[in-house]
């Protein structure tokens, strides 16, 4: 793994740790001002910028409160000169969810540029599978 791969994959469990904690300033701190992140809830077409970015958060922090799981599984990271990418597994959800659901993932990708000779995520991509229903179960 090369010095950039673990910086980038640094940064990525300091971002997911701060998440699981509601931790707003450390979720925000590693990324650029023109973020564009498509997420599971809406709006369908992405937010774009930090703030908009930022607004996202508290909801979510409010759910998981209640119990919920925000934990990475697996990450793989690639960087180049200037930008990076990774993506990753987690299993984010309640007690009853994660019994129900044990496999279940929060699919994660994660794109970064390195500004000013540091990392920034410039784009996140959430996304769950689609719970398509089982015809043999009926």
């Amino acid at each position: 793994m090369t010095d950039d791969e673990k910086q980038i994959r640094t940064l990525i469990e300091r971002w997911a740790a701060a998440v699981h904690a509601g931790d707003l300033p450390t979720v925000l701190a590693d990324h650029a001002a023109d973020i564009v992140m498509f997420d599971v809830p809406p709006p369908e077409d992405g937010v774009r910028g930090i703030d908009a970015y930022a607004r996202t958060w508290p909801p979510f922090f409010e759910w998981q409160a209640g119990g919920a799981s925000f934990e990475i599984v697996d990450l793989d990271v690639t960087a180049g000169a200037d930008v990076g990418c990774a993506h990753a597994l987690l299993r984010c959800g309640t007690p009853d969810e994660l019994a129900t659901e044990p496999d279940r993932r929060l699919r994660l990708t994660i794109g970064l540029r390195r500004d000013g000779g540091r990392w920034t995520v410039t784009h996140e991509h959430h996304s769950f599978t689609l719970a398509v229903p089982d015809p043999a179960q009926g």
